[in-house]
């Protein structure tokens, strides 16, 4: 099997690289259904949250990882379902990320309080990070 590593330093770059990227002031948003294959793809599902996060939304990358800063909350959600998935999008509009949706502890990349949605419910986002490992 081939190997390939990186050091810490360059893997907090690429890190880092993700939030100057993406922009400032990002917006997340939440969906039921089925994640599509890629970020470029077309959304699915319901929106049953939406929110503009923090000017800095991510903490410079230590040791590899980087984790959100600052509360990541919707006082209202928008629709009733089940969260399955999550996007993020540039203030341009761009789908830059994604990735699945679970409760605190529940292996999703990311967590929040509660899966299972109301409209005008409040939520939050109680954990989000993303590693840079090696092969």
């Amino acid at each position: 099997m081939a190997k390939f590593q990186l050091s810490t330093r360059v893997r907090n770059g690429m890190l880092n690289a993700i939030p100057a990227t993406i922009g400032a002031a990002p917006t997340l948003k939440i969906f039921s259904g089925t994640m599509p294959d890629n970020p470029g793809a077309a959304d699915s599902g319901t929106v049953l949250a939406s929110m503009v996060l923090p000017s800095t939304w991510l903490q410079q990358a230590v040791s590899g990882t980087i984790t959100m800063t600052g509360q990541w909350e919707d006082t209202s959600a928008d629709n009733d379902g089940t969260a399955a998935y999550f996007r993020k999008y540039s203030p341009d509009g761009a789908c830059d990320a994604q990735g699945t949706v679970s409760l605190t502890g529940g292996g999703g990349a990311m967590t929040v309080d509660n899966v299972n949605f109301r409209a005008g419910q409040d939520f939050k986002v109680t954990g989000f990070s993303i590693i840079a490992g090696n092969l």
